[in-house]
């Protein structure tokens, strides 16, 4: 039996509809890097963060999945005190100069950071420190690679020599949802600090 067209479009809005309360349910609920909005122009924003602390794991070779799932397993209790963390956004992703991605951390929370968060039970994870600091961000939707990164790279660094802002260091990546949510919801994000 051949489905009816309008059926198939209503199922179709369902799930749309149905992944867009998901996803913002879920980043209502879910604590994110602190940081205060200072200008904005378009999709770019030049923003003052505080001080962050993050899990971090090397990308080199290992690709993005086995990276998530190291930070995922420290997150989930492998760590010295066997505690369970809160996952929060985003996924921080510090890349090359050319943008190509080096590493992938998590946001420890920041009341985990006060209390002093436990030491990672691999030697794969470490914790480091995100200097605070002004940083330029160019937020984006779809899906992200590596062609788009460089594209809103490129379009971040054409801003700011516009502007007469100077970046330091390499580009940072970013991205927001899981990998469940759909293209049209999904917020990725490309940061340069500022001198």
């Amino acid at each position: 039996m051949k489905a009816k067209p309008i059926t198939i479009w209503f199922v179709a809005a369902l799930l749309v509809v149905g992944g867009a309360v998901l996803t913002v349910g879920l980043r209502a609920n879910t604590e994110s890097a602190r940081y205060k909005v200072l200008e904005k122009s378009g999709k770019i924003e030049i923003r003052e963060y505080a001080e962050h602390l993050v899990a971090s794991t090397s990308m080199s070779g290992a690709g993005s999945n086995n990276s998530f799932g190291r930070l995922f397993r420290y997150i989930s209790g492998e760590n010295e005190d066997s505690k369970k963390i809160s996952m929060t956004t985003p996924v921080f992703m510090p890349a090359t100069a050319d943008g190509r991605t080096t590493e992938m951390q998590f946001v420890v929370p920041a009341d985990v950071a006060q209390s002093g968060a436990p030491a990672p039970s691999s030697k794969s994870v470490s914790l480091k420190r995100m200097p605070s600091g002004r940083y330029a961000a160019i937020r984006y939707g779809g899906r992200s690679n590596a062609k788009v990164q460089k594209e809103r790279l490129a379009g971040l660094r054409a801003y700011l020599d516009k502007e007469g802002l100077e970046p330091v260091g390499n580009p940072l990546f970013a991205g927001y949802d899981p990998p469940w949510t759909p293209a049209l919801l999904r917020r990725n994000e490309v940061l340069l600090r500022l001198r």
